[in-house]
Protein backbone atom coordinates (compact mmCIF):
# COMPACT_ATOMS: atom_id res chain seq x y z
CA UNK A 1 0.00 0.00 0.00
CA UNK A 2 3.01 2.55 1.01
CA UNK A 3 3.75 2.09 -2.75
CA UNK A 4 0.49 3.34 -4.07
CA UNK A 5 0.83 6.08 -1.56
CA UNK A 6 3.69 7.61 -2.55
CA UNK A 7 2.75 7.39 -6.31
CA UNK A 8 -0.34 9.31 -5.24
CA UNK A 9 1.85 11.93 -3.19
CA UNK A 10 3.58 12.08 -6.34
CA UNK A 11 0.83 12.59 -8.91
CA UNK A 12 -0.71 15.57 -6.25
CA UNK A 13 2.25 17.14 -5.90
CA UNK A 14 2.85 17.52 -9.76
CA UNK A 15 -1.16 18.50 -9.77
CA UNK A 16 -0.20 21.37 -7.35
CA UNK A 17 2.90 22.38 -9.54
CA UNK A 18 0.35 22.38 -12.79
CA UNK A 19 -2.01 24.40 -10.61
CA UNK A 20 0.77 27.26 -10.09
CA UNK A 21 1.06 26.37 -5.99
CA UNK A 22 3.53 23.65 -6.06
CA UNK A 23 6.08 23.74 -4.00
CA UNK A 24 9.89 22.53 -5.53
CA UNK A 25 11.28 20.62 -2.40
CA UNK A 26 7.84 18.53 -2.23
CA UNK A 27 7.76 17.97 -5.79
CA UNK A 28 11.39 16.36 -5.60
CA UNK A 29 10.85 14.97 -2.29
CA UNK A 30 7.54 12.75 -3.57
CA UNK A 31 9.55 12.14 -6.50
CA UNK A 32 12.72 10.79 -4.62
CA UNK A 33 10.62 8.09 -3.20
CA UNK A 34 7.84 7.13 -5.14
CA UNK A 35 8.73 3.77 -6.82
CA UNK A 36 7.99 4.24 -10.66
CA UNK A 37 7.78 1.94 -13.22
CA UNK A 38 11.40 1.68 -16.14
CA UNK A 39 10.80 0.03 -19.44
CA UNK A 40 13.23 -2.19 -19.89
CA UNK A 41 15.19 -3.24 -23.61
CA UNK A 42 15.01 -6.63 -24.54
CA UNK A 43 18.50 -6.92 -22.92
CA UNK A 44 17.59 -6.21 -19.84
CA UNK A 45 18.44 -2.39 -20.02
CA UNK A 46 17.06 0.76 -19.01
CA UNK A 47 15.10 1.97 -21.99
CA UNK A 48 16.27 5.98 -22.63
CA UNK A 49 15.13 7.75 -25.44
CA UNK A 50 17.20 10.54 -27.04
CA UNK A 51 15.60 14.04 -28.23
CA UNK A 52 17.51 17.39 -28.94
CA UNK A 53 21.01 15.60 -28.37
CA UNK A 54 19.41 14.47 -24.72
CA UNK A 55 19.04 11.12 -23.26
CA UNK A 56 15.44 10.80 -21.48
CA UNK A 57 14.98 8.00 -18.75
CA UNK A 58 10.89 7.68 -18.93
CA UNK A 59 9.43 6.37 -15.45
CA UNK A 60 5.58 5.96 -15.10
CA UNK A 61 3.59 6.31 -12.46
CA UNK A 62 1.30 3.35 -13.14
CA UNK A 63 0.72 0.57 -15.24
CA UNK A 64 -1.88 2.94 -17.14
CA UNK A 65 0.83 5.45 -17.83
CA UNK A 66 2.71 2.91 -18.98
CA UNK A 67 0.32 1.36 -21.25
CA UNK A 68 -0.12 4.74 -23.18
CA UNK A 69 3.28 5.41 -23.77
CA UNK A 70 3.96 2.16 -25.50
CA UNK A 71 0.66 3.25 -27.50
CA UNK A 72 2.04 6.26 -28.46
CA UNK A 73 5.39 4.60 -29.69
CA UNK A 74 3.68 2.35 -31.74
CA UNK A 75 4.39 -0.90 -29.36
CA UNK A 76 0.92 -1.57 -29.13
CA UNK A 77 -1.25 -2.80 -32.06
CA UNK A 78 -4.80 -1.36 -31.96
CA UNK A 79 -5.93 -4.67 -31.27
CA UNK A 80 -4.36 -4.81 -28.09
CA UNK A 81 -1.03 -6.54 -26.63
CA UNK A 82 1.30 -8.06 -28.82
CA UNK A 83 0.93 -11.77 -28.17
CA UNK A 84 4.80 -12.26 -29.20
CA UNK A 85 6.34 -9.78 -27.14
CA UNK A 86 7.06 -9.09 -23.54
CA UNK A 87 6.58 -5.06 -21.98
CA UNK A 88 8.83 -5.65 -19.15
CA UNK A 89 9.69 -3.03 -16.51
CA UNK A 90 11.57 -2.62 -12.80
CA UNK A 91 10.04 -0.64 -10.25
CA UNK A 92 12.89 2.18 -8.92
CA UNK A 93 12.90 4.62 -6.35
CA UNK A 94 12.63 8.11 -8.36
CA UNK A 95 16.05 8.55 -6.32
CA UNK A 96 17.49 6.13 -8.14
CA UNK A 97 16.65 6.88 -11.39
CA UNK A 98 18.69 10.11 -9.90
CA UNK A 99 21.62 8.44 -9.15
CA UNK A 100 21.93 6.60 -12.38
CA UNK A 101 21.19 9.51 -14.67
CA UNK A 102 23.63 11.24 -12.88
CA UNK A 103 26.21 8.07 -13.49
CA UNK A 104 25.88 8.48 -16.74
CA UNK A 105 28.55 10.07 -19.06
CA UNK A 106 25.85 11.64 -21.44
CA UNK A 107 23.30 13.87 -20.22
CA UNK A 108 19.95 12.14 -19.41
CA UNK A 109 17.12 13.61 -17.59
CA UNK A 110 14.18 12.07 -16.28
CA UNK A 111 10.42 12.54 -17.70
CA UNK A 112 7.61 10.89 -15.76
CA UNK A 113 3.95 10.25 -17.53
CA UNK A 114 5.40 11.26 -20.61
CA UNK A 115 2.43 11.31 -22.54
CA UNK A 116 -0.30 11.84 -19.77
CA UNK A 117 -2.12 15.38 -19.34
CA UNK A 118 0.13 16.15 -16.88
CA UNK A 119 4.09 14.91 -17.66
CA UNK A 120 7.12 16.25 -15.11
CA UNK A 121 10.77 16.30 -16.83
CA UNK A 122 13.74 16.79 -14.56
CA UNK A 123 15.98 17.92 -16.86
CA UNK A 124 19.71 17.02 -16.51
CA UNK A 125 22.36 19.82 -15.67
CA UNK A 126 23.75 20.66 -18.98
CA UNK A 127 25.37 23.89 -17.85
CA UNK A 128 29.21 22.40 -18.19
CA UNK A 129 28.60 20.54 -21.76
CA UNK A 130 30.52 22.29 -24.90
Amino acid sequence: MAQVDERRTLREEIAAFYAGFGQPDALRTAFHEAPLLVPLTDDDRVSLSNVGGIDWLCAFTGIEEYAKYMTARGYLLAGGIQADREYRYHSLLGSQLVAYAQSRAEPTGISIDAVSSAPMAFPPDVSDID
